[in-house]
């Protein structure tokens, strides 16, 4: 079979079938910004709370590679990935509605307001996976080597945009009028509608992809490979085969993301506390007062202005990794993040933490777009979803042992003082940084005339 050349997608194909991320970004953004604010306020304390964080991660390890696995291999009338947006996004704004509403159901339902609460977090981590690996291969199943630093960027503006919005709309609400204190044991109605308002934007963007973006037929795939065979099914069982042929580079950049997202989830579970209790000066059990809510609100701000910072550092990567390298680019930007998370210990009026976050968000945009972009040409063609899927254990096997082990250190080590373990996270990020300099190696063909290629292909 004649091998035909994948072609180029314009920058509007390329955001159309990336917008669904927007979507899942918001749900992810409001998640991460009042998950642990949610769990306070309906009785856990600061050292569970890393233990029902792991409810994500877990779901994360069991669900990407299987769901994967399958779409490598479905051939529907809908698309190759796009039947799992569809289910994925339909069941998280389920979530979305009731996690905030936990409360509410116990009396309907007669279960611990924490136990439903941890269900609803667990059905929302279980369908923001199915949702999220999918858009991951689906860069790789549509554009040619050349694009994929721009195709990963566009997904971490996109992302960046729809974080931004989800980490601030509780913010917003409060300033529109929408109350952000609650009865003790519920939770306040700027964060109940800030989550209607990312169901709903949700399911919009995610049916906009669907409807404006069309997948390759298996024959198409098959032409690009110049091997018919990889139009063909493969077993379940191969999955596991699967695991035993990891290329070397991605178990390499495997150890770079360990350390970076044992950093974000650090951050993500602990920085509602670690401003409580350091920056606002409150006990670590005081977290039904109107302070403590100021630092779930200012939490969520903060987590919007990273975002919102990684927008423009998403434009400027492929620039960058032109002018320095890739695994360069991803080193600096891993160092700054660090420094970012470091600096929040010492910077003590809240007014100026906006400064830590522009080294969060030049972090942030690298981690979602070039280890991918590193990634992408090690990895064959029609196994895609399942090799992006076994890259997500290098995300979440690191966030389940902080989740097991952080909330006890907290707790134990650090006298529930969080900013001081947030102060770990720093460090961590700045060991990935030191592991992407020195063990990671450029690739052979990231010559200055692709890049050169992937610059021309930017035109926003």
């Amino acid at each position: 079979m004649i091998k035909k050349i994948k072609p180029n997608l314009s920058i509007p194909q390329i955001i159309n079938m990336s917008m669904g991320f927007l979507g899942i970004q918001m749900a992810f953004g409001l998640q991460n910004g009042n998950a642990s604010r949610i769990l306070a306020n309906f009785g856990a304390d600061v050292g569970q709370l890393s233990w029902f964080w792991l409810v994500a991660p877990i779901t994360g390890l069991i669900v990407q590679p299987i769901i994967g696995h399958m779409g490598d291999n479905t051939w529907s009338p809908l698309g190759r990935r796009k039947p799992y947006f569809l289910i994925g996004a339909t069941l998280c704004a389920i979530g979305l509605v009731a996690l905030p509403n936990a409360a509410s159901a116990t009396t309907m339902l007669g279960a611990s307001v924490l136990l439903l609460a941890v269900i609803f977090l667990a059905m929302m981590d279980f369908s923001i996976n199915i949702a999220m690996e999918p858009f991951r291969a689906l860069v790789g199943d549509m554009l040619p080597k050349h694009q994929g630093t721009i195709g990963f960027g566009v997904q971490t503006i996109l992302i960046g945009i729809g974080a931004v919005i989800g980490s601030e709309m509780p913010n917003l609400l409060t300033k529109l009028g929408v109350s952000n204190v609650a009865a003790e044991g519920f939770v306040a109605n700027n964060v109940i509608y800030a989550f209607y308002i990312g169901a709903a934007v949700l399911i919009i963007s995610i049916l906009y992809t669907i409807v404006t973006t069309r997948e390759y037929s298996p024959k198409e795939f098959a032409e690009f490979a110049g091997d018919e065979s990889v139009a063909e099914p493969s077993k379940f069982s191969e999955m596991f085969r699967d695991f035993s042929k990891i290329p070397s580079k991605m178990k390499k950049l495997g150890v770079v993301q360990f350390f970076s997202w044992f950093a974000l989830f650090t951050m993500w579970v602990f920085t509602t506390s670690a401003l409580a209790t350091h920056t606002f000066g409150l006990s670590p059990e005081d977290t039904k007062s109107l302070q403590y809510n100021k630092a779930g609100d200012l939490t969520g701000h903060l987590f919007g202005l990273y975002n919102l910072f990684a927008i423009p550092f998403a434009f400027l990567l492929t620039p960058i990794a032109k002018a320095i390298g890739k695994k360069q680019t991803h080193a600096l930007a891993l160092f700054c993040g660090g420094l970012g998370l470091i600096s929040m210990f010492f910077i003590k009026d809240s007014n100026m933490l906006w400064i830590s976050m522009v080294g969060l968000g030049f972090a942030w945009a690298s981690i979602l777009a070039m280890p991918y972009a590193m990634l992408i040409d090690a990895i064959p063609q029609h196994k895609m979803g399942v090799y992006m899927g076994i890259f997500n254990f290098f995300i979440v096997i690191p966030q389940i042992i902080n989740g097991i082990f952080g909330g006890p250190i907290v707790q134990n080590l650090f006298g529930n003082m969080a900013m001081d373990y947030v102060v770990v996270g720093g460090v961590c990020m700045l060991i990935a940084a030191a592991v992407t300099m020195f063990l990671i190696e450029n690739d052979k063909d990231e010559t200055p005339q692709e890049l050169e290629e992937e610059i021309k292909q930017v035109h926003f």
